[in-house]
């Protein structure tokens, strides 16, 4: 999911539009995706699939949208570094999916 995020992310920010526009581009392929995904691979057998989970699972991508974008907001478009599009990315693939995946694993599908 992080690469994916990437891929829709970079290029989009790069040449089509605002980069925090981006960011919610991306961040809404790659949930609808990961829903689904994580429930059949990657926390198959761990909890249960009821409406709780669907909330909680919606929480913390809620929490993950939060740290893209502001993430992206110093690295990019906020008023102090101004950096090219992919500085976010660095972040993006490092310390955000580790957050949100122990919250998933420990918290969402328990």
């Amino acid at each position: 999911m992080t690469l994916l995020y990437a891929a829709v992310y970079w290029p989009l920010a790069t040449y089509v539009m605002y980069p925090n526009l981006a960011v919610v581009v991306a961040f809404l392929s790659v949930t609808f995706i990961g829903r689904f995904a994580h429930g059949a691979v990657s926390f198959r057998g761990h909890g249960t699939r009821s409406a709780r989970t669907a909330r909680r699972f919606f929480l913390v991508q809620l929490f993950g949208f939060f740290l893209q974008q502001g993430f992206t907001w110093v690295l990019v478009t906020g008023p102090f570094f101004h950096g090219p599009t992919w500085w976010p990315l660095v972040p993006a693939v490092s310390v955000v999916p580790l957050l949100t995946f122990w919250l998933q694993r420990n918290w969402v599908f328990a």
